[in-house]
Formats: C-alpha cells, structure tokens, sequence
C-alpha cells in the first residue's frame, strides 16, 4: 500500500513493519498521512523538526528520544536511560517509572493530555522491538539491492536464493514460479547438463535457471560430484553407464529416474525408473557396463502425472501449475483466479483456490491468520478472522488444496480475500495423478 517512490520509503517500511510500530498503533496512521501530507499537523514546532521526516508519526527510537527530550525536557542521559529501558523493559519492569516523567514534563511544556498518553502508548509499543533509524537504512540498502536483481536479472537472483536454501520465507517452488512469472525459463535438472547447484545458462530471452541436482530429494551431493566428474571425461550413453562411471548406488539412480532428471538418457520417465530399477554392475564386463537389453513397453506418463511427481521429488516443477490443469474444473465452479480479483470490485463475494504456501499467526495481529495460496496466475492473500480459524482450523492446517468462500478486500491495489468457509480440495490434486482430462 505504500508503494515506494524514494530510497527513505524502503527505510521506513523496514521500520515500521515491526513489533513495536504495529503495537504502538503507528501504522495505518502513517499511510493515511502519506496518501495527503499536506494535511499532516504538528503539537509545536520544535516536535515538527524531529517527525516532519516521518509525517508525525515516531518510527524510530531515535525520534522517542527526541521526544522526550524536546517535549517532556528529559535530559541526553535520561533519555539513554528511557532507551535502555525500551529495549528491555519486560525484564527490568521498564518503562513504568517514566511515565509520570513523560507525562508531567509534557504538561509542563504546553501539550495536551491525549497527545502525552498517545506518545507514552507509542513508546510502550517500542518497548515490543523498534528499529534505530540507521539500522532500517543498513536494511533497506540491502532490499533496494536485491530488488534491482530481482527486476534485471531475475535468474541469477533466483539461483542465488535456491541456491542458499534452507532459507527465508519463500521455498524453491515459490521462486520459480515468481521467476517464470517473469518471462524467464526454469530448465529441468539434467544429469547431462546440471550441476550441484543451479547455474544460469544462455537462452533467447536472456539468462535462463538450470535447476541443481540439489533439488533431486535424497540424492546425496557426493554422488553429484562424481556425476558432473564422470561426464566432464566424456557424456553419458546410456543410463547404465551412468550407473558404472559414477558409481552410484540403485538408489541413487531410483531418486535421479523418479525426479525427471534422466530424461536426456531415456524415452521417458516411466522408462527411465525401469532402467534404474535393472542397472547391475555385472563383475568382469568392460568398463562395468551392464549387459543390454531391449527397452520395455512402458507407457509414457502423462502431462499431470509429471507434474506430480516433481513436486513430489523435487519439490516444485518446471511443467505447468497444477491449478491451470483444474482451471476448467475450478472456472465450472465459479472459482476465481488471482489475477481476476484485480478485475473485480472491493467487496464482491468470491471463490477461489490455491496451493497453501504460507500459514502464519503473528503474536501483534489479535489472533488473526494470514494464509497465502498460490495458483497459476500468482498469489492470493487471505485473512483467517480468529473465530473462522478457530472453527475450521483443521481444513486450514491440513489442506494442500485449500478452497475459500469469502469477501474480496481491495485497497491501493492490494487485495484480499476475508475467508467466511473454508474446503479441503487436497483430494483433487491426488485426482491429477490418474488422468487430467477428469478435471476438464
């Protein structure tokens, strides 16, 4: 809602975004502000040197200090007492000894009552964790940085994050995803091709993801090591030749079939797991290849079987999301995809599905559930009200699928859907896995 137009907007949305900021009720006061800054008012002068940067609103502990000591005449070492006090006042018993301080020094000075009590509530909020002004700098360089990777070479900024993983808030399949969004191409893992890690590869609309044998679940990176070391000799024939040069164990070579990433060795998946499920290292044959045999009959699987599987043992896929094979499905039904809700007008009662990504219950939100569901256009925000989660916390918890009734919330272009029913579709995805044309 903020939508930043200046380096000190990142500052402040680092800042206030926080613990201390949400609690001391500074944040739908400072958007209000910023949508009509000309209508921002001041207590005195002298308060508006120290929040005019802010829009009147104390962000920052260096602005409380000041505070204090401009409004309320603390001296320098008072307020360095009232900071050490707000970084631990639940062990020490805090902040109560200055409020009597804050407040007369404040009457004394001229301010009204309700503005002392609304700075003292403030500044209890920052007791719960507020950001020094330099520290939210020292962040908001690092997110200006990676948001200018994110936007000019949105592939090395992926690699780099998978690459880094376990880490941060959004997992591989979430990242490639954003990525493709972003007209880039995620190339499969390939024992012919990938490395440990993802690397970047040239394609026709720049830099492409080559996704790593990381990926591949289970697959120890000893045996990708003796995989890049073996084919660096000379490429692979076969994938019993795989198998011998590289060492690898049957399951080994299970988890490379059953993750896609012998595709350039074999007709297809199916044939591929048959391969490695046969691959014998026979005593006394040249070079340990196994003796040949004719490829069996296996039909190819199909396009949602594929799909599945490599979110099963990869964890994400480079096919299509699994709600674009259920869109007709879903559209039968009057579901509504991510990109639509920008379509339709605040309030409007709506269904939509998606895959659950994030589930979280943040100790300064009352008791309310920020659940993030992800479909093949992008990701639907929805908001779980305390009694609606409490009632059907099971479904909420459980579902890969999750369905949900609710009202469309839309605001400065960020929109919401305020759950009122929630439905466990996990069973439709389970569905995929026999033939995508049911779900037409």
């Amino acid at each position: 809602r903020l939508q930043p137009r200046c380096f000190y907007d990142l500052v402040i949305e680092v800042a206030i975004v926080r613990p201390g900021p949400i609690q001391g009720d500074m944040v739908h006061p400072y958007l209000q502000r910023r949508e009509n800054p000309q209508a921002v008012t001041y207590p005195s002068e002298a308060l508006r040197t120290v929040l005019q940067r802010t829009l009147g609103v104390p962000i920052f502990q260096e602005q409380v200090m000041q505070i204090a000591i401009v409004a309320a005449g603390f001296t320098p070492g008072e307020a360095d007492g009232l900071r050490r006090a707000m970084a631990a006042w639940k062990r020490r018993g805090g902040l109560t000894p200055y409020r009597a301080r804050l407040l007369s020094g404040m009457a004394d000075n001229g301010y009204p009552a309700e503005f002392a009590e609304q700075i003292y509530r403030q500044i209890l909020g920052f007791g719960e964790y507020g950001f020094p002004e330099s520290h939210a700098a020292s962040f908001a360089l690092l997110t200006y940085i990676s948001c200018w990777l994110k936007c000019h070479e949105p592939a090395a900024f992926a690699a780099a994050l998978i690459n880094s993983q376990p880490m941060g808030f959004y997992a591989p399949a979430q990242i490639t995803q954003e990525l493709r969004r972003s007209g880039a191409s995620v190339l499969p893992v390939d024992v012919t091709i990938s490395h440990w890690h993802c690397t970047l590869e040239r394609g026709s609309g720049g830099p492409a993801l080559r996704l790593g044998l990381c990926l591949v679940r289970t697959l120890p990176e000893a045996d990708a090591e003796r995989i890049v070391a073996a084919r660096t000799e000379r490429p692979f024939g076969s994938i019993d030749e795989l198998g011998a040069r590289a060492r690898l164990s049957p399951r080994a070579l299970q988890a490379l079939a059953a993750a896609g990433a012998l595709a350039a060795l074999s007709a297809h998946r199916h044939e591929a797991h048959w391969r490695a499920l046969g691959v014998e290292r026979l005593p006394g044959l040249i070079e340990g290849l196994s003796a040949p045999e004719a490829p069996a009959a296996l039909p190819e699987p199909s396009e949602s079987q594929n799909i599945l599987a490599d979110y099963r043992h990869l964890g994400l896929t480079c096919g299509r999301h699994p709600l674009a094979l259920l869109r007709p499905r879903l559209a039968r039904r009057g579901f509504r995809s991510g990109h639509e809700l920008s379509l339709l007008p605040d309030g409007s009662s709506v269904r939509v599905g998606g895959l659950v990504t994030h589930m979280q219950q943040p100790a300064t939100a009352s008791g309310v559930v920020f659940a993030s569901l992800e479909d093949e256009t992008g990701i639907i925000n929805v908001i779980l009200w305390p009694q609606v989660f409490r009632e059907q916390r099971r479904c909420a918890l459980e579902s890969s699928l999750l369905v949900v009734d609710g009202a469309l919330q839309r605001r400065d272009r960020v929109a919401h859907v305020v759950a009122r029913r929630l439905h466990d579709a996990s069973a439709w995805l389970a569905g995929l896995g026999r033939d995508s044309r049911d779900f037409r």
